[in-house]
């Protein structure tokens, strides 16, 4: 039965990405940021680590659900809920909420920072789309089901946790009929800062963490306090676009040394990681979810290159959860 569980949360984890870029390559035209081959590309090399990978089914014949699990499931609706509280009604703006929540969760309760981090992002979800704390509370009950069932699918990639909070935004979506938010193509001239912004941001969470001493959830969190609060100061009309890239790309930094070995493996992944979020700007607009989700398949795509060269041992494909 759990191993069923299991099967089913690694198939959310192809199809979370899978629906998020398909979605920015049947976009209209006008909406589509560069060529089209930059999405199915990454969706291609993706897939190869993903049919690589299978879904470890370490606790198979153990006693099924466990109360940690019970726990770490109902974190996911609970930080969701705060967050969104914080983003909406207090007025922080989401990258900020989500930011701030994960900073105080992975000082304070580091027992569940990794499930109350995912809910965060479901929280980041946009009034536009889920316009009542009873949406955000029933996606982060499906998101919190999803990060129990996906605990030993694809350990160690950064972004994880946003692609199981984007796939509880759009079963909540589904069910409540909700439509996503509309979305214009960013700037093409964005193309350079968001880069730069993506590969800093990448770079600076794993100092964090390696040199630090920092979790992986404060050493984000606190790259995306510092984004939200100084970007938007500091450049009135870029300012919340880099903040969410720089909290995106804070993702692929927390991914595990046997993900991504290297600074320059971080940094490939972090320079990605900025182009796929101009590519899939248009695609699911408003759903919580998407900066992690956009961080998961850029981590999957540079380890899939590294592996396929060489330079990767498949053996880092049983890499613990961070």
């Amino acid at each position: 039965m759990y191993g069923s569980i299991q099967f089913a949360g690694y198939l959310a984890l192809l199809v979370t990405p899978a629906t998020l870029l398909l979605g920015a390559v049947r976009g209209p035209p006008e909406l589509r940021v560069g060529a089209v081959g930059l999405p199915l590309g990454v969706a291609l090399v993706g897939t190869v680590v993903a049919a690589t990978e299978r879904p470890r089914l370490s606790r198979l014949d153990g006693p099924g659900l466990a109360r940690a699990d019970a726990v770490d499931a109902l974190a996911v609706p609970a930080a969701a809920v705060v967050t969104y509280g914080l983003s909406v009604h207090g007025g922080l703006g989401p990258v900020l909420a989500a930011a701030v929540v994960g900073l105080l969760v992975g000082g304070g309760l580091p027992r569940i920072d990794g499930p109350a981090y995912c809910g965060t992002f479901v929280g980041m979800a946009s009034p536009a789309v889920f316009p009542s704390l009873e949406a955000v509370a029933l996606a982060g009950t499906v998101a919190g089901l999803a990060f129990v069932a996906t605990t030993d699918s694809f350990a160690g990639f950064g972004g994880k946790y946003g692609t199981v909070a984007l796939f509880g935004c759009i079963v909540a979506g589904s069910l409540l009929g909700v439509d996503y938010a509309a979305a214009g193509a960013l700037d093409s001239r964005l193309v350079a800062p968001v880069v730069l912004v993506a590969v800093v941001a990448a770079v600076a969470t794993v100092a964090l963490r390696t040199r630090g001493g920092a979790s992986s959830v404060v050493a984000s969190a606190a790259v995306g306090v510092v984004a939200g609060v100084a970007f938007p100061s500091l450049f009135p009309e870029l300012g919340t676009t880099l903040a969410a890239v720089a909290f995106c790309a804070s993702f692929v930094g927390m991914s595990s040394d046997d993900r991504l070995a290297t600074t320059g493996q971080v940094a490939a992944a972090g320079l990605l990681c900025g182009l796929v979020y101009l590519a899939v700007a248009p695609s699911l607009a408003g759903a919580g979810g998407k900066l992690g989700t956009t961080a998961f398949v850029s981590c999957l795509a540079v380890a899939g290159v590294l592996e396929l060269s060489g330079l990767l041992p498949s053996s880092g494909r049983d890499s613990p959860a961070k």
